[in-house]
């Protein structure tokens, strides 16, 4: 995540807090000017960090707070109600119409923030709630703007409205209205024009959208790889033609993430949402308290709760759930297994949501990038082998034998030591699951190391 070396700073001031038994002045002011470098690293803008600073010292060097049985861990507590406030305090929804009525969004952003993938995200977002949503192709500048527009809303089983590339953009913004009108749609959504940066022209062409359709949400889209230019680039669409919200793209690449705390702060308008991968399921609602959690180390376990709700199938689930019951979990259920996994962003994705994983004081267990990424080619290595056997052979593992193992390693192309492991680390799987389910039934533990 976007966070990753701020959180390990942040957690590396919070060992040392907590490690102090009584905290003095001095120690607070030294663990601030930490935390402070820390924020500046990320691309927080520096008034915002100031501020920060500012508001929690002047908590932590309190009475209740220097005097108190834990003051280490009051600090963390203060510093983690800071972030809540820095970002939003609460959940902001985008504000839709009443009834039956048409609620019209405009989406803005600069070329290449990846406003209409996230355009068609918003939209998927909108039909799995029950509305219907008609995109509008109002990029008429940037080549294959329209065409990627339409491959993803067929991808999401939404409409695209277009008039190709020889219309005004306001024009098409109002033929569009008039046809979710005849067609029932309840939300339009209209992608307009990026450009490499905010000038006259593009500010021109909203404010003509503005003035021929009423539009009832301005939703900036912004990457957070930019850094401090995404938030000053919100304060510039918000002052020339008017922002509800903001949408930050990219944060589960390698970037600072610093727009993401800056950007409520800077402009007033909140984060609605966050893009966290390229897949058009890879958006999720913006919750305040569920980020900072995250940049402090301490997990997300309800977004995880949702992502795995959303993304995995529960009829199957149940099926697994009763083969593992029956003690008849075999190769097909492990590949299963394993792709739901990837369905949740992978290996990495699930580990930046659990709690403990680079937890504060060092207590927790830190996972590396380099393992993460081992564990994920070792995934990958056991995918291949299973698609390397047989339909029998993957229904019943008591199949396996020696010329066997040989034959799926030259199919799946590995040693046949990586075979015999992953065999192995079934049995092992098989084992604890069985385990499990004896301690359900009161039975003794099973003592069975993880397969992975």
């Amino acid at each position: 995540m976007a966070f990753d070396s701020l959180t390990e700073k942040l957690q590396n001031v919070f060992k040392n807090l907590r490690s102090k038994g009584r905290l003095t002045e001095a120690d607070v002011k030294e663990a601030m000017k930490e935390i402070k470098r820390a924020l500046l690293a990320a691309d927080v803008n520096f008034k915002v960090v100031k501020d920060f600073i500012k508001n929690v010292q002047e908590r932590a060097v309190g009475q209740d707070v220097m005097n108190g049985l834990n003051p280490g861990q009051m600090v963390i507590k203060i510093v983690n109600e800071e972030l809540v406030k820095l970002m939003g305090s609460t959940t902001t929804e985008i504000q839709l119409q009443p009834g039956k009525a048409i609620t019209v969004i405009m989406m803005a952003g600069l070329q290449g923030a990846g406003k209409t993938t996230t355009t068609a995200k918003l939209a998927g977002k909108f039909k799995l709630k029950g509305k219907k949503p008609l995109l509008v192709a109002c990029d008429v500048y940037r080549p294959a703007a329209i065409k990627q527009l339409q491959i993803n809303g067929e991808k999401q089983g939404v409409e695209v409205f277009s008039m190709g590339e020889n219309h005004k953009p306001a024009n098409i913004a109002k033929a569009a209205l008039e046809h979710a009108k005849k067609n029932d749609n309840n939300i339009v959504i209209l992608d307009t024009a990026g450009r490499l940066h905010v000038d006259e022209d593009m500010m021109q062409e909203l404010q003509e959208i503005k003035e021929t359709v009423e539009v009832h949400q301005t939703i900036l889209v912004i990457d957070a790889m930019t850094g401090q230019d995404a938030v000053n680039v919100a304060a510039e669409f918000d002052q020339k033609v008017g922002i509800d919200g903001v949408i930050v793209t990219k944060l589960d690449g390698d970037t600072r993430g610093g727009a993401a705390l800056s950007v409520k702060a800077v402009t007033g308008k909140p984060i609605l949402y966050v893009g966290m991968g390229e897949k058009l399921s890879d958006l999720e609602q913006f919750y305040p308290s569920r980020m900072a959690s995250r940049i402090l180390g301490m997990g997300d376990v309800l977004s995880l709760i949702e992502k795995a709700e959303a993304e995995i199938d529960e009829d199957q689930a149940k099926q697994l759930t009763q083969k593992m019951k029956k003690n008849q979990f075999d190769y097909n259920d492990f590949l299963a297994s394993t792709q739901q996994m990837k369905k949740m962003g992978g290996m990495s994705g699930i580990l930046g949501m659990l709690p403990g994983m680079g937890a504060l004081g060092g207590k927790g267990l830190k996972i590396s990038d380099e393992q993460t990424s081992e564990a994920e080619k070792q995934m990958a290595r056991m995918e291949a082998m299973i698609y390397s056997m047989t339909p029998e052979e993957r229904e019943n593992p008591d199949l396996m034998n020696p010329s066997r193992k040989h034959r799926i390693a030259k199919g799946a192309g590995v040693d046949i030591s990586q075979v015999n492991r992953m065999v192995k680390q079934f049995n092992e799987m098989k084992k604890m699951m069985k385990s499990m389910n004896k301690m359900g039934r009161g039975g003794k533990k099973g003592k069975f190391r993880l397969p992975f």
